[in-house]
């Protein structure tokens, strides 16, 4: 007996078969992509992302100049007109739809390696974005700052640690603490002193 649903293919939007072909080339020069998300809330499937910030790395170095930020707009989510991290609904940031940021990111992060503080949780907010846009989910590499830190003191992987405090203990300043782009930057320059010291 042959399933009715057997030859139908799924369609993928255009914006995913352009990510996807990254993938299929080789790039000589390891790039890797720090983001953040800011969201809603701590829950992947019912809370939404409000803005997401990224900037590049390449042989051991931050390219200021090569970054990424996009505010969502909140018009479509059941929240109050009130700041959530500071972003408001009729704030001065031009925002765009879920779709136009998604697309706009899968287009900066290329095949790089993703880059995060308890990246996880930043990586399933996309996912479920994309899955919502009819895409499939991340493909990238990743590495998350507080599983290397966890590596260098050979603390046990259940035990976290905050940004925060690994900002103290590495002495970096937090500027724009709580903001996606904000974030991303601490967390390259955390990035590349845990690398350092690791010597990946």
């Amino acid at each position: 007996m042959m399933w009715p649903f057997s030859g139908i293919i799924k369609e993928y939007p255009t914006f995913w078969k352009d990510y996807l072909a990254h993938f299929k080339t080789n790039k000589n020069e390891k790039r890797y992509v720090v983001f953040d998300c800011e969201t809603t809330g701590l829950d992947t499937t019912k809370d939404r992302i409000l803005s997401i910030g990224a900037i590049a790395i390449t042989k051991d170095s931050i390219i200021i100049n090569d970054y990424f930020e996009v505010f969502i707009s909140q018009t479509v989510f059941n929240v109050k007109s009130v700041p959530i991290h500071g972003i408001l609904k009729e704030g001065n940031e031009i925002k765009v739809s879920e779709e136009e940021a998604l697309s706009s990111f899968l287009e900066y992060i290329s095949n790089a390696t993703l880059v995060g503080h308890h990246i996880s949780f930043d990586i399933e907010m996309i996912n479920e974005a994309l899955e919502r846009l009819g895409a499939g989910r991340l493909k990238n590499q990743y590495m998350d700052t507080d599983i290397m830190y966890q590596k260098l003191k050979y603390l046990p992987i259940e035990q976290h640690t905050s940004l925060d405090e690994l900002c103290e203990i590495y002495k970096i300043r937090k500027t724009d603490r709580h903001t996606s782009t904000g974030d991303a930057y601490i967390t390259a320059l955390l990035f590349l002193k845990l690398k350092r010291k690791l010597e990946i």
